[in-house]
């Protein structure tokens, strides 16, 4: 469907990539990677058709459509979210806009006429129902999208591009601008889209779950690997392995056949054999040094000072804007220590709570408590803004509160890729990316000990999230964060709160604790409910119509039998009931010793002040093992329960 021939492409006297061919067939799920500065989005835009290669041939199917969401957003006219989301050609967004004249022109009869022809009116569901899949509303879609902020926009293009449907899809990191619902959702939808798909995303969970081949572009060359992400981790670094290998293997042959040429081409009766090795390594076809990545660097990052064992807790908060009631009388509080993600729908306030933890939103009731020596740090969405784009990203760096040592500063700085001459460079010159590494690195150079963290990932490449997830890991205060990012999710949070209609629920473990928990939880009310609705169905066919009827009245034996059979169902349930209580009081003391033991393990005091790390490790283990035990118990326990409701 794509032929990619051969093609190189320069800017001024750098390569960016060379001799680079690539074919996309019908129903193929590739993504594009590579290092900042590969080509990734120079590829994509030669694809396109905006740029032209400097020598080999871009190719496309004749007949074949081809659709991309870019990072960044175009303008929009005055058409609506719904108008965005049907522009699938250029005949349909006339038509759409045809709609908005009025009535009785002709204009607006045309465009009825032309919008039944390009079967508008058949597609017009179907975007509906994407449009809800991306968190819009019902009462969004008539809104005009330029009234819409970037990331919303982004969401009615991407409405636009699933509606049409086209053969290859290209996508530029389509997750920067989605929650975690959203993404779910998405992810879901792609898994059985028609065509195929070729993306560039930062996303590790979000490639794993939909890709079948990775394209690394990497030393100005394109590299194809089977399978998903990590799958290409484990290839690539196989094949880096035997490129490794074959490459020293050579060296020591050239440096063997050029001693014995070095060694005997003086001497007359053997000058012609150290000719004939010389010629041997000139007809060898040299294989390349393997170029290594950036260095690994091991970094040790500043750590806030300690704070009181209860950082914050709000006590009764309410919130709203307008007439829109976000909390009511809300209590929450954090220990210290805790990562907890906040998840939920989007629209349910999570960014708001982090707001009203963070003190920049004022309570319009209740109460904000601080700890004990508690400094909070509030890293936002727009957090860029807050830099000086007049000074050097060194300069911006040293411009903290209190400032490390130049030395260790740019080790902080280079382990979020400002390597070199980069240091040097203006804020002002610097890309999204860039400006959102450099806010990173502020708040890691100078940490508070209550650290809330809204989508710290977006526009940040894997190095840099790598680099993220090891400095938070340190880490050694509090942490409240959201985030779309699973992959990064699951190596940070130790426990997840779950936030929909203004009701705050806590899980006392990871995301993946919390989708096994909160799945348990829906299918059990999802017993329940199914119960009650086939109890209060009507009747629905012949034979339940036609049934003879049951006499009213019933013996005293009959009412008796009955008693004793609900009195049998009750305590049955009562007892199940106990016994998933008695589980998850037992599941919950036991995860807050565990987390007790593992902040005593993790504290270097311990093992200078002669504590007994030996005990405290064999109850960590024998705890840990116990837990998995309960867990297994508390799920057949749970199902027991549901199974009982639903008799």
């Amino acid at each position: 469907m794509l032929t990619v021939s051969n093609v190189a492409k320069a800017y001024g006297s750098q390569p960016l990539f060379e001799q680079v061919s690539l074919q996309i067939n019908r129903g193929e799920r590739l993504a594009l990677v590579g290092p900042n500065g590969a080509g990734k989005s120079t590829l994509f835009r030669l694809i396109l058709g905006d740029e032209e290669p400097d020598d080999g041939q871009v190719s496309m199917e004749r007949r074949a459509s081809l659709g991309h969401l870019a990072q960044e957003t175009a303008e929009v006219d005055d058409a609506t979210v719904l108008d965005l989301a049907l522009a699938i050609s250029p005949e349909m967004a006339k038509a759409r806009a045809g709609l908005r004249q009025p009535e009785s022109s002709e204009a607006y009869h045309q465009a009825l006429h032309q919008i039944a022809e390009l079967d508008g009116y058949e597609l017009e569901p179907k975007a509906k129902r994407i449009l809800s899949g991306l968190a819009f509303r019902e009462h969004d879609f008539e809104k005009p999208a330029a009234k819409l902020s970037g990331g919303w926009i982004m969401r009615a293009h991407l409405a636009r591009l699933l509606v049409m449907e086209p053969d290859l899809l290209m996508l530029d990191e389509p997750t920067n601008h989605l929650d975690l619902e959203s993404v779910g959702w998405f992810q879901q939808y792609l898994q059985s889209y028609p065509g195929a798909i070729l993306m560039i995303s930062h996303d590790r969970a979000f490639l794993n779950a939909l890709v079948d081949g990775i394209l690394e572009l990497r030393n100005r060359r394109l590299h194809r690997y089977r399978g998903n992400y990590n799958d290409f981790l484990v290839e690539r670094d196989a094949r880096r392995d035997q490129h490794l290998s074959a490459y020293r293997n050579q060296q020591k042959q050239i440096d063997t056949l050029q001693r014995f040429a070095d060694r005997f081409r003086a001497k007359a009766s053997k000058a012609s054999q150290a000719q004939s090795k010389l010629r041997e390594i000139d007809r060898m076809e040299k294989i390349e040094a393997p170029e290594d990545d950036a260095p690994t660097i091991s970094i040790k990052f500043p750590q806030p000072a300690r704070g009181g064992q209860h950082p914050i807790k709000l006590t009764q908060v309410h919130h709203a804007y307008g007439d829109l009631t976000v909390y009511r009388g809300i209590d929450f509080s954090v220990e210290r220590g805790e990562r907890i993600v906040l998840v939920g729908p989007n629209g349910a306030g999570k960014s708001t709570l982090l707001k009203l933890l963070a003190g920049v939103l004022p309570l319009q009731q209740g109460e904000r408590l601080l700890g004990h020596n508690i400094r909070v740090g509030y890293f936002a969405q727009n957090r860029v803004d807050n830099l000086n784009p007049r000074q050097t990203v060194l300069e911006e760096a040293l411009s903290i509160e209190h400032p490390c040592p130049e030395q260790m500063t740019r080790t902080v700085l280079g382990s979020f890729l400002f390597r070199g001459d980069a240091v040097f460079k203006h804020v002002a010159v610097l890309s999204g990316g860039e400006k959102t590494r450099l806010a990173l690195v502020k708040q890691l150079l100078d940490p508070p000990n209550l650290l809330l963290m809204d989508e710290p990932t977006t526009h940040l490449d894997m190095a840099s999230i790598d680099a993220l997830t090891e400095a938070l890991n340190q880490y050694q205060g509090t942490l409240v964060f959201i985030s779309h990012d699973v992959h990064f999710i699951r190596s940070i949070a130790t426990k997840t709160l779950h936030i929909s209609a203004g009701n705050l629920t806590l899980y006392a473990g990871g995301y993946d604790y919390y989708l096994d928990k909160s799945r348990a939880t829906s299918e059990t009310a999802g017993l329940v409910a199914g119960d009650q609705l086939t109890d209060s169905r009507p009747p629905t066919s012949a034979k339940d119509v036609d049934a003879p009827k049951q006499s009213v009245f019933k013996t005293k034996e009959q009412k008796k039998a009955e008693a004793r059979e609900r009195q049998a169902r009750a305590e049955k349930r009562k007892a199940a009931r106990k016994h998933v209580d008695r589980l998850e009081r037992e599941i919950t003391s036991l995860e807050e010793r565990q987390h007790t033991l593992t902040n005593q393990l993790e504290d270097p005091n311990l093992y200078s002040g002669g504590g007994d790390v030996m005990e405290l490790n064999r109850e960590l283990i024998a705890i840990t093992e116990t837990l998995e035990k309960l867990n297994h118990t508390w799920e057949s326990a749970a199902a027991e329960l549901a199974a009982i409701d639903a008799e």
